[in-house]
């Protein structure tokens, strides 16, 4: 991938504290002289004197003011000049910073370069999936969050890469090209860059996972903001687990999935302050976009603690959260596969819904090749080519249904459909709802599970049309999704 920005482009005095708008440097190192640990993910300090960076909380002595910047991500950090410090590990926690955006072109940005799409696509693919030009998409990132683009993508990768290389025997070799590297010379640079360390510095120990895996499979632990509910979030996944594609024990969740780079299976479990993940793969390239994958299903960054605060606004949720701290959204590993769940899903249970979608995958969806399987995750589930090629009829849906998935899937082949977190929400739903037999409720579970838009509310739905004439739904924006997945969790299990 080819840019016009360097790596490491330096930024004036002047951005490294407007890197975070709208809060004051005396607050700020009120924070960091308190080593308060909820202002984690908030922003890192950059001090001038050693030239590293940390979270808040770090235990080292607290620097002296004038020798402190602050940055809204570790990108912004490394982007000014400053390492990583191996003390906290500022770059492990899951940023949640202070954004200024009125146009929601930034978060939608992060939320694209999360995926990997400048990886895919490079900062042009980017500019052009977000409607502006590079120059104006490097101007907002830089004013917002203090780096472009290429930064924010290096450190994406070097996270990645640390991972692979703390947690698993991979050579570096491969650990390069499997966090996305295009090259050993450049994977080594942007390491010493990141952590002031070399690939095989970083991995100064012998790897020992506590969890080993199968023959062919690698076990990674992934961050995760807390609280963290886990259990409920994998039960919602797995009370819903489509036979084929998906199998869940009561604890363990496991799926295919399908990637640009090939199939692989996963296994996720819930840990206290991180998830422990399974992946069985043929091909390095797929490490990338899974552990992409697992974040989005499992709504790992969340910024739980405002989200909660919001909440607890309402005393009808204030109670739920107050009872089931850290529940989460569950999210998609691919947006095509909420919009099939949410029309097969419209107007019958949930027990009929998995019935109807396991008939689609036998018939359209293909098998997982190169990946051993213990049969229970044997299928991929059904693209949207594999959909307008099948013959719908015999399976239970109704013709009218069968009619809105096959014109839903020529939509979404043809790439008409927005269906990924960091595509435009107003503009993804007025597309769905065109559709025939797309109405308002599948368009806002969509937005609520593929488009990770927090404040999507389904609200024609029944337990959520109940509780809107108990309580006024405005007063919990922008977290309506959150209180939806409370609501929803607390109906259900007071009827069990």
């Amino acid at each position: 991938m080819v840019s016009r920005y360097r790596l490491n482009e330096p930024m004036s005095t002047s951005a490294h504290l407007t890197a975070i708008p709208g809060q004051d440097t005396e607050s700020l190192y009120r924070a960091v002289a308190s080593r308060d640990r909820r202002f984690d993910g908030r922003f890192v300090l950059g001090v001038t004197s050693t030239g590293i960076y940390c979270r808040p909380s770090c235990p080292a002595r607290t620097p002296k003011p004038e020798n402190v910047r602050y940055f809204a991500l570790p990108a912004a950090a490394v982007a000014a000049g400053f390492r990583a410090c191996r003390r906290c590990r500022p770059e492990r926690v899951a940023a949640r910073p202070h954004i200024v955006d009125e146009t929601g072109l930034v978060e939608r940005a992060l939320a694209l370069i999360g995926q990997g799409v400048v990886d895919d696509v490079g900062v042009a693919g980017l500019a052009q999936r977000l409607a502006v030009s590079e120059r104006h998409l490097h101007r907002l990132l830089v004013a917002s969050v203090g780096t472009g683009a290429v930064g924010l993508a290096q450190a994406r990768r070097a996270q990645a890469a640390r991972t692979l290389l703390e947690q698993t025997v991979l050579p570096v070799t491969d650990v390069a090209f499997a966090a996305g590297f295009g090259s050993l010379r450049q994977f080594n640079d942007v390491m010493r860059v990141e952590y002031g360390a070399s690939p095989t510095q970083l991995r100064r120990q012998p790897v020992t996972p506590d969890r080993p895996a199968d023959a062919g499979s690698l076990a990674l632990r992934l961050t995760v903001t807390t609280p963290w509910d886990g259990q409920r979030l994998l039960g919602f996944l797995g009370s819903r687990a489509v036979a084929g594609v998906e199998a869940y024990d009561g604890h363990r969740y496991v799926r295919s999935l399908a990637t640009p780079a090939g199939a692989a299976v996963l296994a996720v479990e819930p840990g206290d302050d991180e998830v422990h993940v399974q992946l069985t793969t043929s091909d390095l390239a797929v490490i990338g976009p899974a552990m992409a994958a697992v974040r989005r299903l499992c709504d790992l960054g969340a910024d739980i603690e405002a989200i909660e605060a919001g909440l607890r606004r309402v005393p009808r949720t204030r109670s739920m959260v107050r009872a089931r701290p850290g529940l989460r959204v569950p999210g998609a590993v691919d947006g095509w596969e909420i919009l099939v769940r949410a029309v097969v899903g419209q107007q019958v249970s949930v027990a009929a819904a998995r019935t109807l979608l396991g008939r689609i995958v036998e018939r359209c969806g293909p098998n997982v090749e190169g990946v051993p399987s213990d049969g229970q995750t044997s299928r991929l589930f059904p693209s949207p080519r594999d959909v307008v090629a099948a013959d719908l009829e015999g399976l239970g849906l109704t013709g009218r249904r069968a009619v809105t998935l096959q014109l839903a899937a020529a939509a979404a082949a043809s790439g008409e459909l927005l269906l990924e977190p960091g595509d435009d929400l107003r503009e993804a739903r007025s597309r769905l709802t065109a559709l025939p037999g797309i109405g308002p409720w599948t368009a806002e579970y969509v937005a609520l599970r593929a488009l990770a838009d927090p404040d999507a509310w389904p609200g024609t739905d029944l337990v959520l049309a109940r509780a809107a004439s108990d309580i006024d739904i405005s007063r919990l924006q922008p977290w309506r999704a959150y209180a939806a997945v409370h609501l929803w969790t607390h109906y259900t299990e007071e009827m069990a």
